[in-house]
C-alpha cells in the first residue's frame, strides 16, 4: 500500500467522499436542467461544468490509486481532459469548437459513477481493476471519437 495509514481509514472516509460526490452530481444536473429550461445556459456556464466535471474525475481516479483500487494508469482517467487540453497546443486542429454532444455527458456521468462505485470499501481489486479499466476504454473511446472528427474536419476544409 502506497499510504500506510489511508486504507485503514477508507472505510470511513469513502462513504463520506461518494456521498458529497453523489450530491455534487445530483445537483449538477439540476443546475445544467434548470439552466437550459429557463434559457440562463452560457458558453462560459457550460465550460465552467466541463471543468469541475473533469477536476471532480481526476480527483477521484487520484483517490482510486492511492487507496490501491486500481493501478497508477488509473490516473489516465483523471488527466484524459488535461491531455487533450495539452495536444491542443501542438495541434491546433483541436481548437476547434465540438458541438453538444450527449455521449460525451454519459461518459462523464459513467466515470464519476464507475469511479464512485470503486471506492466503495466493499469493492476491491481485481473487480475495483475491472471496473476502472472499463471506464478507461469507455473515455479513450469518447476522446478518441472527437479527435478523429476535429481531424476529418481539418482535412476535409483544407
Amino acid at each position: 500500500m502506497l499510504f500506510g495509514d489511508l486504507a485503514a481509514k477508507a472505510d470511513t472516509v469513502a462513504p463520506v467522499l461518494i456521498g458529497l460526490v453523489v450530491f455534487a452530481l445530483a445537483l449538477d444536473g439540476v443546475d445544467g436542467y434548470l439552466a437550459r429550461r429557463t434559457g440562463l445556459q452560457s458558453a462560459l456556464g457550460t465550460r465552467f461544468d466541463m471543468e469541475v466535471d473533469a477536476l471532480l474525475i481526476l480527483l477521484l481516479s487520484a483517490a482510486a490509486f492511492l487507496l490501491g483500487k486500481a493501478g497508477w494508469w488509473v490516473l489516465a482517467i483523471g488527466l484524459m481532459r488535461y491531455g487533450f487540453v495539452l495536444a491542443q497546443t501542438m495541434l491546433p486542429f483541436l481548437c476547434s469548437p465540438l458541438g453538444p454532444s450527449f455521449r460525451r455527458k454519459l461518459i462523464c456521468v459513467i466515470q464519476v459513477s464507475a469511479l464512485c462505485a470503486i471506492l466503495v470499501p466493499m469493492i476491491a481489486p481485481p473487480v475495483s481493476t475491472a471496473i476502472a479499466a472499463i471506464a478507461l476504454v469507455l473515455i479513450s473511446y469518447s476522446f478518441g471519437i472527437d479527435v478523429f472528427r476535429l481531424a476529418r474536419q481539418r482535412f476535409s476544409a483544407a
